[in-house]
């Protein structure tokens, strides 16, 4: 159950949100009201177009209200991607009003200029409404477009949108009254068609608002890829060590939050602990970009190479689930023969065991053509920590003696930190070597594979051997 101090948390966007959107419905109710009062009173049809619109931004407003105390309701088994699309169907209803609101400017402004002459009253009651609706409209589209871009809400990014461009508009209307002014005091009739011009220029500046708005709904209702996001998050993910191609970016939006899908190709023959540490690391690199974006990230190993034979034929093991090492494959007479150890649970009966074996040997010899036999030393998979002491009794004596065997071996320059325990009926060694520091692995392991056998011919009794090779210089 969360706490009390997460679920306050949580809601403060819910609350901010929710408040802002409250403001514009109010400043939308004032603004309408007094757009019709002095419109009538004026006969300006700019100051009525202003105040059809006022009142379709009082619809929107009321929309975008409730869009937003919706879509931040959480996921549930009905909406398993939440309620975030709420936000771009208020976003493309109110872009629907909008063009409904430049309609019926646009016929109007029409008749007026072709069909009807309406006297217009350029009143300081007119150019009062007009300065309030410009000064309502600044500051609750700025209030819209910070909590907008805070939580990435489209429709009060609408909303913001939308109440920014009635500023212009606004302005124009008054450009257009003081045109109609004018031409009562000089005389010019000429100018008198100002207003239902300054209607037309309102119209045309909404229906420019609207396309833009209704082309960003309708790509997110359609889960459009946002502009530059896909591209932003391949950047991210082939920066991420181990990712060797990302075959897949899909992105959607939901509201304020973004889903992303990727399916990422990774080395064959990895453990399943880096490729889950590769795909946190790929996670934590888009959240670095989108931090409340929602990540599924599905990865593919590579298919190794026909050349690659011992790849090919570790990737048919672990696709069995089968746990191999020590895997080689030598020519003889141009056949090719597999030797490989496959580690088996220790209770398992030995015709259990060798079932498994079996059964690995013929996916081997099915999948690779070339494979003529294979050879599989079955070996029990060690699981739990097996109690052991030190070796007291034969310790000093097994220490020198291995001690002077190491440094007469080509290739060993010096070796420290010999131990020997007894775990169970066995001895086990361990020690260091230093080696040069120029030699290649391959190299290593044939000199340490070389200890191994004189340290079994010395001391027979010894079951375990492990040597750390160190490079000269670091001991």
């Amino acid at each position: 159950m969360p706490s009390l101090q997460t679920t306050a948390a949580t809601n403060v966007p819910t609350q901010e949100k929710q408040a802002v959107a409250l403001s514009s419905v109010l400043a939308a109710c004032v603004l309408t009201t007094l757009k019709v009062v002095v419109g009538v009173t004026t006969g300006s049809l700019g100051i009525l177009s202003e105040a059809a619109h006022s009142g379709l931004d009082l619809v929107a407003a009321v929309v975008t209200y409730l869009s937003v105390r919706v879509s931040d309701k959480p996921a549930d088994s009905r909406h398993p991607f939440g309620h975030g699309k709420i936000e771009h169907l208020s976003a493309f209803l109110e872009t629907a009003l909008l063009l409904v609101t430049c309609a019926w400017i646009t016929i109007e402004a029409a008749r007026r200029l072709f069909f009807r002459d309406v006297h217009v009253d350029p009143s300081v009651w007119a150019f009062g409404v007009m300065v309030i609706s410009i000064t309502i409209d600044l500051f609750r589209s700025r209030a819209l477009f910070r909590v907008a871009r805070k939580y990435n809400s489209q429709a009060l990014e609408a909303d913001a949108l939308h109440f920014s461009t009635d500023v212009y508009s606004s302005t124009v209307v008054i450009l257009g009254l003081v045109l109609v002014w004018i031409a009562e005091r000089r005389g010019l009739p000429w100018l008198r068609h100002a207003d239902p011009v300054a209607a037309l220029m309102v119209a045309g500046i909404v229906v420019y608002i609207s396309l833009r708005l209704g082309k960003k709904t309708v790509d997110a209702l359609v889960d459009a890829a946002p502009a530059g996001t896909s591209a932003r998050i391949a950047e991210a993910v082939a920066s991420v060590p181990g990712v060797l191609n990302h075959d897949r970016i899909r992105v959607r939006e939901s509201g304020n939050r973004l889903f992303v899908d990727l399916r990422l190709t990774l080395e064959s023959n990895i453990p399943f602990e880096h490729a889950q540490s590769v795909v946190d690391v790929v996670e934590a690199k888009i959240h670095e970009l989108f931090p409340s974006a929602d990540v599924v990230v599905h990865a593919a190993p590579r298919e190794p190479t026909a050349e690659n034979l011992v790849q090919r034929i570790r990737s048919i093991a672990h696709r069995g689930n089968f746990l191999v090492h020590e895997v080689t494959a030598f020519e003889v007479a141009g056949r090719v023969n597999v030797n490989l150890d496959l580690e088996v649970d220790p209770s398992l009966t030995l015709e259990e065991a060798h079932d498994q074996a079996t059964r690995l040997e013929g996916e081997i010899q099915r999948e690779v053509a070339e494979v003529n036999e294979v050879n599989v030393h079955i070996e029990p998979l060690l699981e739990a920590v097996e109690s052991g002491s030190e070796a007291r009794g034969v310790d000093s004596k097994m220490e020198r003696r291995l001690s002077a065997i190491a440094r007469e071996t080509p290739g060993v320059l010096d070796c420290h930190s010999v131990e020997a325990y007894r775990v169970g009926g066995n001895v086990v060694v361990r020690m260091h070597c230093t080696v040069d520091s120029n030699l290649s692995v391959a190299r290593v392991h044939d000199i340490t594979e070389e200890l191994g056998f004189k340290f079994r011919k010395a001391f027979p009794q010894i079951s375990k051997i492990s040597i750390h090779p160190e490079p000269k210089g670091r001991a």
